[in-house]
């Protein structure tokens, strides 16, 4: 009966490190784009992740910026790409369990943009009276930190504008003003970047009319009790990936990164006093 029991005992613990081998790695991030282009981005960076991790990688859509933060905070996923005010929430949220991993080395240096179409628009002044369209409430690059510099000209938007309409994405803040709804909008650089690249905008129509200095932005994140060996893999993953091959260079170029860089609470305490500043957090 004992040799019975111990060999029950045995496939069990098998049957359990099997499954806990094949157990699906979920990957989500912020819905700072189009669904189709957060998809697209992030197909070759699973299965790039597949191969590093040896189990099954899936990419976790979610509706809006908090839910990408509770889906983390709660471990329904287990690696989020957030931008800095998302992670400052999430961090806030899990008491402290949720940490950031890497980073773009764009990211120690970010900016956002303002935009118009308007011909009598020229300077963030110039705006005043005007509509202005950020992007989600919860974005950095397309709320925050643009609300944090208008501040600190001296701007307060529900007070210097006509009315601040929230676009829900980027790429959504730029159609805003690019049709007329809106007299200006602030948004990530890189997507407007990415925009004048692929032609889908004309600078000399829709302009840029203030770049933001400088500050920390996105991060890939972990929940602290994913088991370390996993965490120091995907680290290695990431900051593995090195121009030169054709694997690295397309995720490097869907994910608008020249390498990944390791990353710290540290860098977003920025973030977290123009947050507390603005009574966001």
């Amino acid at each position: 009966m004992l040799r019975r029991n111990l060999i029950a005992l045995s496939l069990l613990a098998a049957l359990g490190a099997a499954q806990a081998q094949t157990a699906v790695f979920r990957v989500t991030a912020i819905p700072d784009e189009s669904p189709t282009e957060l998809a697209r981005k992030a197909a070759p960076l699973v299965a790039y992740l597949e191969k590093q991790l040896g189990q099954k990688v899936e990419f976790t859509p979610v509706t809006d910026y908090a839910a990408a933060v509770e889906a983390l905070v709660n471990r329904k996923v287990d690696l989020a790409w957030f931008g800095g005010f998302t992670f400052v929430q999430a961090h806030s949220r899990s008491g402290g369990k949720v940490i950031p991993l890497v980073q773009r080395e764009e990211d120690e240096k970010f900016r956002s943009v303002f935009i118009s179409r308007d011909p009598a628009v020229k300077t963030l002044a110039d705006l005043k009276g005007k509509d202005l369209s950020f992007g989600s409430q919860s974005s950095t690059s397309g709320h925050l930190m643009p609300r944090h510099f208008l501040l600190q000209q001296g701007l307060e938007p529900e007070k210097a504008f006509r009315r601040v309409a929230y676009s829900g994405a980027h790429d959504a803040t730029i159609a805003a003003v690019a049709s007329g709804k809106v007299a200006g909008g602030a948004l990530n650089i890189s997507v407007w970047q990415k925009f004048v690249d692929d032609k889908k905008v004309d600078p000399a129509e829709v302009r840029v009319i203030y770049t933001t200095p400088p500050y920390y932005d996105y991060n890939w994140s972990v929940h602290a009790e994913l088991a370390k060996p996993v965490r120091d893999k995907l680290a290695a993953a990431f900051l593995n990936l090195k121009p030169g091959t054709p694997e690295a260079d397309e995720i490097l170029k869907l994910q608008r990164a020249t390498r990944f860089v390791p990353t710290k609470v540290e860098n977003y305490q920025g973030i977290e006093a123009a947050a507390k500043n603005a009574g966001l957090l």
